[in-house]
This record gives C-alpha cells, sequence and structure tokens, in this order.
C-alpha cells in the first residue's frame, strides 16, 4: 500500500501509510473477502469510491490534474497532483 496524505474538514493532515483496510474502496465489500484484483486493476485508473475504513460512499471530484475524495468521518484523500 502507497502513503497517502490525509486532509480533515478540521484543516489538519496525516499521512496513512500501512493501515489495514476494512473495505474494498472501489466495491465497498470486505477486503479479506473475494478477489478484488479487477478493482485493484480500475483503481489505477479510477479514483476510490467508498472509505477503506468505514464502508460509507466518498464524494469524489475528478479534476484533470488529478482526483480528491472525501468521507464524513475519515476526511479528504488526494491523489498525488
Amino acid at each position: 500500500m502507497t502513503a497517502k496524505t490525509v486532509e480533515s474538514d478540521a484543516g489538519t493532515t496525516r499521512t496513512v501509510e500501512g493501515e489495514a483496510a476494512l473495505w474494498c474502496d472501489r466495491c465497498g465489500e470486505r477486503a479479506a473477502e473475494g478477489d478484488h484484483a479487477a478493482c485493484a486493476a480500475a483503481r489505477e485508473l479510477e479514483p476510490p469510491r467508498y472509505c477503506p475504513a468505514c464502508r460509507r460512499r466518498m464524494k469524489v471530484q475528478v479534476l484533470p490534474a488529478g482526483w480528491s475524495a472525501a468521507c464524513v468521518e475519515h476526511g479528504t484523500v488526494r491523489s498525488g497532483y
């Protein structure tokens, strides 16, 4: 898993690295169950759709230079743009 910078709605920023995801951030199913190879392949080109910590649907904004995905509970994750 790569490091991601996560910005909370309060304006604080933290780096997430190596945290075990409970949920698949593309399909929303349990990360430990099933084969998520198709999800991993799709995530090479697409932003996450579900929060991997709480399974909430995330608000996603795609821009020409990258993307951002916001969970109301866990803050915002941005691509490396």
